[in-house]
């Protein structure tokens, strides 16, 4: 399957659901002085994402052509790229985790047909501020995925937010929990290092779904 494939069936899948397809932002911002290059799916909509309202509407989905740069001493690896398209769909105080998570996950399972016994999801953790992400593990369990296939992680890995964990966040800062699938290259539990890895992609024991042994993605 080509990536114009996986973009297009993407963008109609959300739009069977009601949402509005929206055309992308420059790569190179305009009125945004925040950063230099759209570095994400969400940048232009971040007015929105505040609360005030959409001309479009409350759901929309959009393809955005994003550069990285913080990520290039990694770039060589199997999951870290400098210039690539990110895919989102977005609710503008409509609809939350008991419909996004089931439905992301029949995009992956039925429209591109991924194997769901190769797919793991984490989850965050919690802190003294902010609490365990209980109600996204009962939703995964729900949709079928094993309790050993969910794993729990802090803010380093299932945070949110441009400008990092929440210690980093300026005050009004749009930023939260996250919850990220996984897809396993390796279920027999072998750890195959491909040639073409980084240096840096050595494995780790034991080996686990956001960890840099290259099994996961």
């Amino acid at each position: 399957m080509k990536s114009t494939e996986i973009r297009e069936k993407y963008l109609k899948f959300f739009e069977k659901l009601g949402h509005v397809r929206i055309d992308p932002s420059p790569l190179v911002l305009e009125n945004d002085p925040t950063t230099l290059f759209t570095s994400s799916g969400m940048q232009q909509l971040v007015p929105y994402l505040k609360g005030e309202p959409h001309p479009k509407g409350k759901r929309l989905v959009n393809s955005q052509p994003s550069l990285r740069l913080q990520d290039i001493e990694e770039v060589g690896d199997n999951r870290h790229t400098t210039f690539f398209e990110m895919l989102g769909n977005w609710s503008l105080g409509d609809y939350f985790k008991k419909e996004q998570l089931p439905w992301i996950w029949e995009f992956f399972t039925k429209e591109l047909g991924l194997p769901a016994d190769r797919l793991w999801v984490s989850v965050f953790e919690g802190t003294k501020e902010v609490p365990k992400d209980t109600e996204s593990i009962e939703i995964w369990k729900k949709i079928g995925v094993s309790q050993e296939r969910i794993f729990e992680y802090g803010v380093g890995k299932n945070w949110w937010s441009r400008s990092g964990t929440p210690e980093d966040m300026p005050k009004g800062e749009i930023g939260g929990p996250d919850s990220e699938i996984f897809y396993d290259f390796d279920p027999d539990g072998e750890l195959k290092i491909h040639e073409n890895y980084s240096d840096r992609a050595r494995p780790c024991h034991p080996c686990h779904p956001s960890g840099e042994c290259g099994r996961f993605l």
